[in-house]
C-alpha cells in the first residue's frame, strides 16, 4: 500500500516496520503489561524516494537517522496501541514532507544605489559623532 507524502513523492508500507514496546508515563498498571509505545522505523536507503529527498531527509532526520540508514521515531505519548501508531506514522509523514519541500535557490542581488549612499552617509555621522568624543591637544 502506498503512503501519498507530497506530489510525486510517495512511500511503500513495507517499508515501515513497527514494533511495540512497554511504555513509561501515564496508564496505570496497564503500563507493565501491555506494549503500548510504538517504535516505528523506515529504511531511507531501501525505499524508493527520490535521491534529493533521501539527501534532504537525511539532515532534517538528524540524530533519529541511524548510521545504517534506518530513521527511528519512538512514540508512547498516549495510553493505546493504536494512538501510538498513528502519532508515530504522523511524525514521519511530517518529517518526509519537510525534506520533499526543495529549497528555492539563493539569487544574489546588489545593493541600491541609495541604499549605497545612505550607508556611507551614516558612517560620515557615526565618523563625526567620535571625532566630536576625542580630546583637543592644547597647541
Amino acid at each position: 500500500m502506498l503512503i501519498d507524502i507530497a506530489p510525486g513523492v510517495s512511500i511503500e508500507e513495507r517499508h515501515i516496520k513497527e514494533r511495540f514496546i512497554r511504555s513509561s508515563g501515564p496508564g496505570g498498571q496497564n503500563v507493565n503489561k501491555v506494549a503500548t509505545a510504538v517504535e516505528l522505523r523506515f529504511d531511507v536507503d531501501a525505499s524508493e524516494l527520490p535521491e534529493d529527498v533521501k539527501a534532504r531527509l537525511r539532515v532534517v532526520a538528524g540524530s533519529r537517522l541511524g548510521d545504517d540508514g534506518v530513521l527511528v521515531i519512538d512514540s508512547r505519548a498516549y495510553r493505546t496501541q493504536l494512538d501510538n501508531r498513528e502519532a508515530a506514522r504522523e511524525r514521519l509523514i511530517r518529517l518526509l514532507q519537510k525534506a520533499a519541500i526543495k529549497p528555492k535557490r539563493r539569487r544574489p542581488t546588489k545593493p541600491t544605489a541609495s541604499a549605497r549612499e545612505k550607508r556611507i552617509q551614516s558612517k560620515k555621522r557615526r565618523s563625526e559623532l567620535k571625532s566630536l568624543r576625542r580630546s583637543r591637544d592644547a597647541d
